[in-house]
């Protein structure tokens, strides 16, 4: 199998964390593709017709995409259960769908920044952006704190990869203020094996 990948893509680094955690990185070729929504991924044509990365090429089905389509696969395929089964599954999704969601808003605060023209650029929209990051950190901090100090599960995973983009990107806003049970497990989190191993570059 073939992963499309890149270093600094938050939704990469969830598979990859996936991929350690269930001792599935040699199974998986890694392919670095380099593209911006104005300049798409060459080698991602054909594959993935949205041109985004993750995309997991198999021999035996079409590409798979969408970070959360390739992590449901590779749980599946080690039987890890890092989707479980019953009430705690919704809650994970729940989890996941925030943590991407986190995502979402941050790469469009990185992309107006970099991509688009300085005086086309809409200050109160990319500060809606971070007011909808805000709530989710804060959320995470009030309510999902017993989730998060739980069994490992894919929902913790992609909330450490959006907390880790949010570093990457976005450190001098601070999401950690007045979230400090969530700055502290994610500084606990952060020194997992996987999630050292694929730390983006700075």
């Amino acid at each position: 199998m073939k992963l499309y990948h890149s270093q600094t893509s938050p939704y990469v680094r969830k598979v990859m964390v996936l991929l350690h955690e269930t001792n599935q990185l040699q199974d998986v070729d890694l392919e670095t593709v380099a593209g911006t929504p104005l300049s798409p991924a060459a080698p991602l044509e054909g594959k993935n017709p949205l041109t985004k990365v993750p995309a997991l090429e198999r021999p035996d089905g079409p590409t798979l995409f969408d970070s959360r389509v390739i992590c449901a696969f590779f749980d599946a395929r080690a039987e890890a259960g890092f989707y479980p089964e019953g009430a705690r599954r919704w809650d994970v999704l729940t989890l996941e769908a925030l943590a991407d969601g986190i995502l979402d808003a941050a790469l469009l605060m990185t992309y107006e920044a970099r991509l688009r023209p300085e005086d086309k650029q809409w200050d109160e929209w990319v500060e809606a952006q971070w007011v909808k990051i805000e709530r989710a950190c804060a959320a995470l901090n009030q309510r999902w704190m017993a989730h998060l100090s739980g069994s490992l599960d894919m929902g913790q995973i992609a909330v450490a990869c959006a907390l880790g983009y949010l570093d990457l990107r976005h450190d001098a806003r601070g999401w950690r203020g007045g979230n400090d049970a969530l700055a502290a497990w994610f500084a606990a989190f952060s020194e997992r094996p996987s999630m050292v191993a694929t730390r983006p570059p700075s």
